[in-house]
């Protein structure tokens, strides 16, 4: 069963929580933040992306921008931009998109259930990715940043979240600059503390990364790390826990992430689309975007024109819990089969664009010359995401796209 349990967090008073909270330090670079982080000296950009506070072509991985990191994380709590509650607590950190809110509770997360295997991924994790985050952590003696978890909704939980919804009210709540509202409660009851803490602990087996691998595995690999350097350690050290944000699964939606290609392996648009057929039935849309609606069902942008591409019946497997993936269709039976592009990961004829961005930059990447074809393709289902990471499997690279992304800063998680 999962350790999810209270911590003291360390918070930003009410007043400045909209200028402190800021996107992940993953979805931007250096000078996405600087431009995000003008006008706002306490932006948590200072911290976790601080090499916008040294000298332009620092880099960003260099003992510079980490010393500055701790500087600037110092300023934050001298300054009562950032502020310890005097009690472990958990908290409920909720957040709207177009009209529909999802409630997570955050919590501190055992570095041991990932070790376990309690803690469940269904992503690899880059070592400098995973380096990057750690040395932050090891620097700055915190969580600077949330995970994002999901877990299989418990009634009890939905209901003490409901009751604290219903009749407290939040200590922030705004609406940022892309237009999502984040909302933010602390669980100030010990009672109703406690009671959480032991519903994880015996309705909850398991917990899922949706988003935040790399950030999962730096913690956990930072508690072995203070471990082993501990002569005196017991296990209940601050420092064997990190924070997380649980959401229920059955309140997640996971958003389309699509690919486009640079070439089309020597092909010509009608040699291409007769290839196609092979695998796919193909129907010509027109010039309107359409949007795939069902699984095994994608979309094509190709010379100006979009196509409906449905999959065979007996070019996919249901029964395996990868080869019912859209992506794992695409690649097997377009990239690869057709387009020649074998590794997702390294190779340079493909790129990803997230579904936030909707279909329409898909077309306008082809149509600016730089993409030869884009394919859209129906998102995975929070259910084959468990399905995965329960079977021990791995899912293809730049599938799952999650949003709203949590804004950093809400709240902070010491290790001492």
């Amino acid at each position: 069963m999962a350790i999810v349990k209270p911590f003291k967090g360390l918070r930003p008073p009410k007043e400045i929580s909209k200028d402190l909270a800021c996107l992940p330090y993953d979805v931007m670079n250096s000078e996405e933040a600087a431009e995000m982080a003008k006008g706002k000296e306490c932006s948590l950009l200072h911290i976790t992306k601080a090499e916008i506070d040294c000298p332009k072509g620092t880099d960003v991985h260099s003992e510079t921008v980490y010393n500055k990191a701790v500087e600037n994380f110092n300023k934050f709590q001298k300054n009562g931009w950032l502020v310890e509650d005097k009690e472990a607590k958990f908290y409920i950190y909720a957040q709207t998109m177009n009209g529909r809110t999802q409630y997570g509770i955050v919590g501190a997360a055992a570095c041991e259930d990932y070790n376990k295997g309690i803690i469940k991924k269904h992503e690899l994790t880059r070592p400098d990715k995973e380096e990057d985050r750690m040395i932050l952590t090891r620097y700055t003696k915190a969580n600077i940043e949330p995970v994002f978890f999901s877990y299989r909704a418990v009634p009890e939980i939905d209901a003490i979240v409901g009751n604290i919804v219903k009749n407290q009210k939040a200590d922030y709540d705004f609406v940022a600059e892309d237009g999502f509202g984040h909302h933010f409660w602390p669980v100030n009851d010990a009672q109703t503390n406690k009671k959480l803490e032991e519903l994880f602990a015996t309705k909850v087996p398991y917990t899922y990364v949706a988003d935040g691998h790399h950030r999962t595995a730096a913690a956990a690999r930072i508690g072995l790390e203070r471990k082993s350097q501990n002569p005196k350690h017991t296990g209940g050290e601050e420092y064997n826990y990190f924070m997380a944000v649980h959401f229920p699964d059955n309140q997640l939606n996971i958003i389309d992430y699509n690919r486009t290609v640079k070439d089309l392996n020597g092909l010509s648009e009608e040699q291409l689309i007769e290839k196609l057929k092979v695998s796919f039935d193909v129907t010509v849309i027109g010039t309107e975007i359409y949007k795939p609606s069902k699984l095994h069902e994608f979309s094509m942008y190709l010379g100006g024109k979009w196509y409906k591409l449905n999959a065979k019946p007996g070019t996919y497997n249901d029964n395996d819990p990868i080869g019912v993936l859209d992506v794992t269709v695409l690649s097997n039976l377009i990239l690869d089969k057709v387009l020649d592009i074998k590794d997702l990961r390294t190779s340079t004829r493909i790129d990803f664009v997230g579904g936030i961005r909707g279909l329409g930059e898909l077309k306008k990447r082809v149509d600016s010359g730089n993409m030869k074809a884009a394919f859209a393709l129906y998102p995975v289902s929070m259910q084959q995401l468990i399905n995965i990471a329960d079977s021990g499997n791995i899912m293809p690279p730049k599938t799952t796209w999650f949003e709203p992304k949590l804004r950093s800063g809400l709240v902070i998680h010491k290790l001492d």
